[in-house]
């Protein structure tokens, strides 16, 4: 059993800043556990604009706070996402989320990500590592 805290992760290798520095993430559940997905709280940032593209990975997004539009690159639909709203990204959609104020959500990625990721310059992550 593994019981962590978002304070314990505060400032840790757990806690992951994006270089664009429109984001960041503490990592709760990564590949390193074993449990087949990781599981993140992210926060974007008020005002910032993000692209991203999960060609290797599922992503499941709960919005807990905030609120934020989200742009499908694929058909040109927008969202509006508030608290309680749910987008999965099962198809690998290209997206962007531009967050109207600070946007906390809980994350759900499979294959698991290791921890270290951030968006490359399609707003993808790496695919996984194979001992991972």
């Amino acid at each position: 059993m593994i019981v962590r805290s978002l304070n314990e992760i505060e400032n840790t290798e757990r806690h992951v800043r994006a270089a664009s520095g429109t984001w960041e993430s503490k990592r709760l559940v990564l590949a390193r556990e074993k449990a087949g997905f990781s599981l993140h709280e992210t926060v974007l940032y008020a005002g910032t604009e993000t692209s991203m593209w999960y060609a290797h990975h599922v992503e499941a997004v709960l919005c807990v706070e905030g609120e934020a539009e989200l742009t499908d690159h694929e058909t040109g639909e927008t969202h509006w996402i508030k608290p309680g709203t749910m987008y999965l990204l099962d198809g690998h959609e290209r997206h962007t989320l531009r967050p109207k104020t600070d946007f906390r959500c809980v994350c759900v990625f499979n294959p698991p990500v290791t921890g270290w990721e951030d968006h490359d310059e399609n707003g993808s992550y790496p695919p996984p590592e194979p001992d991972a």
